[in-house]
């Protein structure tokens, strides 16, 4: 497909062709979701999910498609260890992973659940180990004794290095190969406070993965600190990340984590990647995760926001049946529905298109009667015009004088 596939419903710039702009990703295969809301999206602050709350939301990850999915850090609270154990049990296609700190309880705490497979870190940076107390000898022997406990007792370890990219290169390449030593089977880079630019996440990635070669699994796991989070995991799959890490609605502490649906549409709008989530349950999903959470977001976030299919300017209505003029992408691949709303923005082609949506007959001088109406309505209350209130104009401007 090229820069831009009408059949698929993608509209982009074909700036997004040009040699000298697109650099070529160290890998095409499809990139893959390691979803972590349950454990790092659970951090956002006043937020706590029951554990009836996170087997549905992960049941709601397993249809998306996502292929792992993190059920938590069940040594945290019984509620966690519940919630843990009941996602494992509940027959889902996804992989279901645990979370441990270079602890041997925290590792015991997963085998007695059951766990196959597990992420377990530590801090790696000078920062992280002064702040934790540890010296790096030391912090390199805790993840060499819970990695290998682990594997031992059959569990796939990804060994995820705390405040990654703030960690000194040899440094943090003498951590991963400690953790490859001890038996771990895949690495994170993990930019823990948000605070690599893209390029120096490509960097990174590509310098991992020189130091550990083709055969080890790299995952990328990123904040967004700058803003940066979407570019960045993209960056990370251009470096050869195999596996993205992040959260739906990019929910998390501070500024939050990468937002797995931003980084899937991009991949695939923008770069022409396959990716391994059904993005027609991408907004279905979101809805899911913010009732439970009890947030709310912002109408206008990418690719799940409330608004990105409701148009309310005039200018803009009067385009409304070429969906290419006035939007990147098909509502359709997201499975969202287009609207026009009326309020203070709204021209005399958003009054003819409500009012056919909605089966009202107005002449034209009614529907300039109609607009007037609405844009002083819309104004004076500061809001948009309901559906009925259009009914009730309608009525009064079809009375006779």
């Amino acid at each position: 497909m090229g820069a831009n596939a009408p059949d698929k419903g993608i509209w982009i710039s074909e700036l997004n062709e040009r040699p000298e702009i697109r650099a070529p990703f160290a890998k095409t295969k499809t990139v893959r979701f390691y979803d972590t809301t349950l454990r790092d999206g659970e951090q956002t602050v006043g937020v706590v999910l029951t554990p009836e709350q996170k087997l549905e939301i992960a049941q709601g990850l397993d249809a998306l498609g996502v292929e792992r999915i993190e059920a938590g850090f069940p040594r945290v609270s019984a509620d966690d260890a519940e919630a843990f154990q009941r996602i494992a049990n509940a027959g889902l296609k996804a992989e279901i992973w645990g979370f441990a700190r270079a602890v041997r309880a925290d590792v015991d705490e997963l085998l007695r659940l059951g766990s196959r497979a597990a992420v377990i870190e530590t801090p790696t940076s000078a920062l992280k180990l002064k702040a934790y107390g540890l010296s790096p000898d030391e912090a390199k022997r805790r993840a060499a004794g819970a990695i290998s406990h682990a594997v031992k007792n059959g569990v796939k370890v990804a060994f995820f290095t705390v405040d990654g990219t703030r960690t000194e290169l040899e440094s943090l390449r003498s951590f991963y190969q400690n953790a490859l030593d001890a038996g771990a089977s895949e690495l994170v880079v993990v930019d823990t406070i948000g605070v690599c630019g893209p390029e120096a996440v490509e960097f990174l990635m590509r310098q991992v993965r020189a130091w550990v070669g083709p055969s080890v699994p790299l995952h990328f796991h990123g904040h967004d600190d700058f803003g940066l989070a979407t570019a960045c995991a993209i960056a990370a799959v251009r470096g050869g990340a195999e596996w993205i890490q992040g959260t739906i609605n990019g929910m998390g502490e501070r500024a939050g984590n990468a937002d797995l649906g931003e980084i899937a549409m991009a991949l695939y709008g923008l770069y022409n990647l396959p990716v391994a989530l059904n993005l027609k349950k991408i907004r279905e999903v979101s809805a899911l995760v913010r009732r439970a959470a009890g947030y709310a977001m912002e109408p206008w976030k990418p690719v799940v926001g409330e608004n990105l299919f409701m148009r309310e300017s005039g200018a803009v209505a009067s385009q409304f049946h070429i969906p290419e003029a006035i939007e990147p992408f098909s509502a359709d691949l997201v499975n969202a529905e287009r609207r026009i709303v009326l309020g203070k923005k709204s021209g005399i082609d958003s009054i003819a298109i409500k009012c056919q949506e909605l089966g009202l007959d107005l002449s034209v001088e009614q529907q300039q009667a109609a607009l007037a109406a609405v844009k002083r309505l819309g104004t004076e209350q500061r809001r948009l015009v309901t559906d009925d209130e259009l009914r009730a104009i309608a009525t009064r401007v079809k009375q006779p004088a």
